[in-house]
This record gives C-alpha cells, structure tokens and sequence, in this order.
C-alpha cells in the first residue's frame, strides 16, 4: 500500500490556513485567565451529580436550591431509553442509572414521573441493583438500600502492612490508593444514614429484597488469584465478626492521619472526586462534626469543580489547568506566537510557579529523590503527573523569559527532568504517577471490579517523556531513551498502532509515538514507521477527518472508527507530520477538514469523548484476550468499569498544534523537533547526565 501521494493539488491557501490559525490564537488570548493559565471543562458522567447529591445528604448538609440544579443537570444527560451512560451517545450503564434513579428520588421525584418510570424499566431490564457495580452498591448501603453483606471485606488493620509486603495500600495506583484508604472505615464501621421511606429503592429489585442473594460472585475458574482472594474475603468477613480487634484502634488513628495529612489546600484528596467524597464520608463516621475545618474545607471545596448557572449545578470527578496550560502553550508558540508575547510570558510564569517540591506518595517507590514534578489539578502535591511533568517541561523549552528569570526556568527543567528519570520503571516506560506500580493481584480483589486499581507503564506517557528527550537533545543511545524507545516497539500492535491508555485510543497511541520518534530522529522510512503510518492512512473518514470511538476499548473492529473530531484529526495529522510528507493527500485532507470546522470564533465543536480515565480492565492494561459475555470483567458499550472524559480545551489547542505545525513545514521550514523560532537548541544539562547531551 502507497501511504503518501505527493499532491499538493486542493491544498488550502495559505490564506485561509492563517485565518484558522489566527482565530484560534485570539480565542486563547481571549480566554486566558489574569493568572496566566488556561482552563477547560472536564465532562465526565453524571455519577459525579448524583454522588453529590447523596453526599450533602450524608453530611446533613442539603441545600433545596442546589438540589433543583443538579436534579436539572442529571436529568438533561438522561437518555431516551431512560437510562444514563459513561460517555456521549453510549448506550446506558445500570450502575450510572441507579445512582441518578436515587438522586432524584432522594431529592423528592416522584416515581410515578414518565422519566423515572422509563428509568426504573432499564434499569429492571439489566437485573436491577443487584447486578450493579460494587462502588454503587456502597453508596446503597450508606442509605439502607443495599444489605452491606453484599460488599467485600477490607479491614483497617491494611493500613499496617508496610510497603514492602504484598497489600500494601502503596501496591494501588496514586488514584486507586486515597479511594481504598477511607474505604478501610466505610467498610469496617458500615454507616447508615436514615432516608425517607418515600426514597427507598425497592422497586429497582427483580426479586423482593428478603429474597435477593447478597453473596458476592464467586470467580468461575478453579484456581489462581481471584479464586483464591474470595476465599480471602470470606475469611475477612469472618474476622470482622470477631469482638476484639487488637490493632483496630491503632490503624484507625493512622487512618485518620493519613487522610488529614492528605488533604490538599483546596479541601480535596488527590485532586480527584472518588476519594475526596469518601474521604469525608469515613472522617464523618469517625466522629469529625460537620464544623471542623477539615470537613468545611473539603465540602465547600467541591465548589470549586462545579460549574454553576441558574438552573444547573454540574460537579467536575477532576479538573486540568496545568495541562491545558502547557498544551495550549506548545500549540500558541508552535503557531507562530512568540515567546515575547505577555501570554506567553504569564503562562510561563504560572507554570513555573505549579511546580512540586513537596513529599509525595511516589517517593515510596523512588526514594532519595528531590520532588520537581508537576501535577494535573492547581492543588494536588502529593500525586505529581509524569505525563504533565513531561508535556510542562516541553512547553517551558519553547519560552523565554528575561535575563533575570530565565535561570529559574532552565532550573525547573532539570530538576522536572531529573524527577522524571528517577521514576522510569523497570521494563523501560513510565506510568502517571508512580514507578513500578504493576502488582496485578491487587486487581484481582473482589473490590476491584470498577476503574483501574494500577498505573502501569503506558506507551503514550513514554512516548511524551522521549518526546521531550530528544527535544532536550538527548541522543538515541542514552540508556533510559533506548530502553523507552525498545519498550515502544515492544508493544506495537500486529496493525501498526499503539493502544493509547489516556486517550481515545489507538489513534492517540500512534499520535504520541510518531512524534515522539522524530523528535529522537529516529529513520522515519523503517517499516515499523510505515506500517503504522498505513494503519492511520487506512482509517482516515471520507470528510478527511479521523475519529475512534470509546467502544473500541472494549470492541477491536471499533479500533481507529468513529465519527471524525477535531483532537483525534489532529492526533492523526501530528503523527503523519512527524514522518516529513506534509504534502501528501491525507494530511491536506486533514487539514482541510480542520479548516471547514472551526467556526468564526476560531473554535470546534466536539460533543464526542476522546479522553480515558479508565477503561475499565481493573489492572489498567488491556487483556490479551478481551472477556466475552458471562466472564470476569466483561464490558459492552457501555462500558460499566470506564470512566471517560471530554476534555472541552482538547477541541481547540489539538488544532492549533496541528496547523501550526502544518504551517510551519509547508512554508518551507521543516518543523525542528527542539526548536520553533529558528535558533539553534538550547543546551540543557541535567545533574549528573550532562555529558549525555547533544547541542
């Protein structure tokens, strides 16, 4: 198969490409905070909502007002079948439903209403709340709504296990760990808030609640890990009954400790919304009254992930200004914006004031390490983001600030980029926040039936860190760099592509490899190169865009197929840039279906979800051989264990980023994988490893 055909025939005009461009740099001039930063949306699902909701009620804390507003936003993300999903245009997830079904019943609607009525018909037509999620179940069981016989086992006494012993809390990923920590109390001490008897939920049973079987499933196969932490549970759950605990009171205290300590300035934990509402539902059961600071704090801190208008209240689960900062830098400079610019200047400086230098979790597994990463949210010092470390570290390289400040700016760089390497993981990548993080039999927990509990190394974090390598000029043979780039190749798929863990998915997989191999220059006509180059080619849509669907998570004929979008085009055109053609055929397609798109306010529209949070595999890497229907872990297209994310900033800086670098190599100044403004590189020197560069 011919990948490229050189035809510069029905290229845009030049004309019409800078108009793109230069509304697209307005729209951020624009939209950019007086801090320097810049902010999207994070749309999730309507869990985050309903949780909410459920939450106040838990703390004693219910506000009618606020409670019309989140029913009002609950009920615009309701479906025509009644149900509610994970993602734009999936078909419903039971759990999602039964928890927004609660909401609004909770919140005094009547369920005699045709869209709860509609509701509760899907949610029966799954196998009702039985059938649900282990987490959803928890949240049934606070309210008396589900028997807390039916939820696994874990005792406070893990908090004791020390790190170095399996089931450590610090075998979980940074995400999973704050989640499982107040759930230690939560499933322990087993809360019961009284509701109404108006707000019961036993018309979500198939069976009256007396007869209903609460016994977790027991694993089909006849050995191996989750077979055997069943048993483990059982016997946990037997413990449990006993009238003495010895070392109870102690693990309660560092429990509360540890949450205490954890807490960020903005009232969260880990600067997400799982272990923040849990956090404060097991500090609750602990006795903390609903004035103290720590509880005042981390409600009204939530205020600060919602969106709010007059009629609707809608709870961000996370929030990403340091990424859509460092992403909409890299896309403003390499579209020609300078680096004198004030909007560069104040965005370089914001970023330069978010780096970490505090104690972190991640200093479990990397020990003796200076801190120098940077996080994903404004408040989340414990919880660095490798893959934000690497992206801020790219963008900060393409600024300059005046002879005074600069020092600081190269510093942070070599101290972000000694963090980075400190936490290189034994088989050659990186994971999102910690080193080593691939104890696969944490997933195996009855618990674990939800998310991701892991952080394995994943190829498109690697391929920004090597990215960011070679645009610091290191050289191919610099071990970590050639152990990152053989971890890479190990892991291409038979189809040319990588799977792409936090983005959706393959397409995002080769858009972070390609790059990231010319960056390095690497030889761009190997076949590997091409191989998957073809793949991309191959899935490009009739309108020249490119788009892959959630679902191809869970289903491989969905892989590279969907409905184009502007972020996934723009994966896609990065990636076939990065191979030198930029006059072929499929990138002025691309390139033109950019262009058709934007509207006069230099912006796109992209309803659809091309962010991951989890796919929902449990230990944060795809199977070998995805379940089928019936087994362990199984998903459809609803994908009951995902969770996935519309970045609102993805449908502007992508494109930008895309044109740009379009712009540049069509203009006859081939895009320098470490430089935009002509100069020569910089040299960066890293402590210890400076003879490892190349000028």
């Amino acid at each position: 198969m011919t990948v490229y055909q050189e035809n510069i025939v029905g290229a845009p005009s030049g004309e019409k490409l800078e108009l793109a461009i230069t509304r697209c740099r307005e729209f951020f001039r624009q939209n950019q905070y007086d801090d320097g930063y810049w902010w999207g949306e994070l749309e999730s699902n309507p869990t985050m909502e309903a949780e909410y909701l459920l939450l106040s009620h838990f703390l004693g804390r219910p506000d009618k007002d606020r409670w019309r507003k989140v029913c009002n936003q609950i009920l615009q993300k309701q479906g025509d079948d009644g149900s509610w999903g994970q993602y734009y245009q999936a078909p419903g997830d039971l759990s999602t439903s039964v928890e927004c079904y609660f909401a609004l019943k909770l919140a005094g609607h009547s369920s005699d209403e045709v869209y709860m009525s509609k509701a509760r018909a899907f949610i029966l037509s799954r196998g009702g709340v039985p059938n649900s999620r282990i987490f959803t179940k928890i949240w049934l069981a606070l309210f008396g709504q589900w028997d807390w016989k039916g939820v696994p086992n874990l005792p406070p006494e893990l908090i004791l296990v020390p790190p170095s012993l399996p089931f450590s809390v610090y075998d979980f990923a940074g995400w999973a760990r704050p989640t499982i920590v107040p759930m230690l109390v939560i499933l322990s001490r087993q809360p019961y808030c009284p509701i109404p008897d108006w707000a019961n939920l036993d018309e979500l049973y198939p069976k009256p609640r007396e007869e209903t079987d609460y016994s977790l499933p027991k694993p089909q196969s006849r050995w191996g890990w989750a077979k055997l932490l069943y048993h483990l549970d059982q016997l946990v759950g037997l413990y449990q009954l006993f009238p003495v605990h010895p070392l109870r009171g102690r693990a309660e205290r560092k429990i509360v400790d540890w949450m205490v300590g954890h807490q960020e300035p903005n009232g969260s934990w880990a600067g997400i919304q799982p272990p923040w509402v849990y956090s404060l539902i097991a500090l609750h059961q602990m006795g903390f009254p609903s004035d103290h600071p720590v509880m005042e704090k981390g409600f009204a801190g939530i205020d600060g992930y919602a969106i709010e208008d007059e009629d609707t209240f809608s709870v961000q689960g996370c929030i990403s200004p340091v990424w859509d900062t460092c992403l909409a830098q890299v896309g403003l400079i390499e579209s020609g914006v300078g680096e004198a610019d004030p909007m560069i200047q104040k965005s370089t400086r914001w970023l330069l004031d978010q780096q970490i230098f505090e104690p972190g979790d991640w200093q479990v597994r990397a020990k003796n390490v200076e801190p120098g990463g940077w996080a994903f949210e404004f408040d989340n010092k414990r919880y660095p983001d490798i893959d934000d470390t690497s992206e801020v570290i790219m963008a900060l390289n393409l600024a300059r600030l005046g002879p005074e400040d600069d020092p600081r700016r190269r510093h942070a760089i070599n101290r972000g980029v000694n963090w980075i390497l400190a936490l290189q993981s034994k088989d050659g990548g990186w994971g999102a926040f910690d080193k080593d993080n691939n104890r696969t039999y944490v997933s195996r927990l009855p618990f674990s039936d939800f998310g991701e509990v892991l952080d394995p190394t994943s190829v498109d974090v690697t391929a920004h860190i090597l990215e960011m390598m070679g645009k610091l000029g290191y050289r191919k043979d610099y071990q970590p760099l050639s152990r990152a780039l053989r971890y890479i190749l190990d892991r291409q798929e038979e189809d040319g592509s990588w799977f792409g863990r936090w983005g959706v998915n393959y397409i995002y997989g080769v858009g972070a490899v390609l790059p990231a191999l010319a960056a390095i220059k690497e030889d761009m006509s190997q076949p590997y190169v091409i191989r998957a180059l073809e793949w991309l080619v191959a899935h490009q849509n009739e309108d020249g865009g490119w788009g892959e669907s959630c679902g191809s998570y869970v289903d491989l004929a969905l892989r590279g197929v969907g409905p184009s979008t502007p972020s996934q085009t723009s994966w896609a055109l990065i990636a076939l840039l990065a191979a030198g053609k930029e006059t072929s055929d499929p990138i002025i397609r691309g390139v033109r279906y950019l262009l058709e798109t934007q509207d006069e306010g230099g912006c796109w529209d992209e309803p659809y979800f091309t962010g991951t949070g989890f796919p929902g595999y449990g230990g944060g890497e795809p199977p070998k051989t995805l379940p089928k229907p019936g087994e362990l872990r199984y998903q459809g297209l609803d994908m009951p264990g995902g969770f996935m994310i519309n970045y609102h900033m993805y449908r502007n800086y992508w494109p930008l980023m895309a044109l740009g670098r379009y712009k540049r190599q069509t203009s006859g100044h081939h895009w320098d994988a470490i430089q935009t403004n002509g100069t020569e590189p910089q040299k960066t020197y890293v402590q210890g490893e400076a003879s490892q560069y190349e000028s």
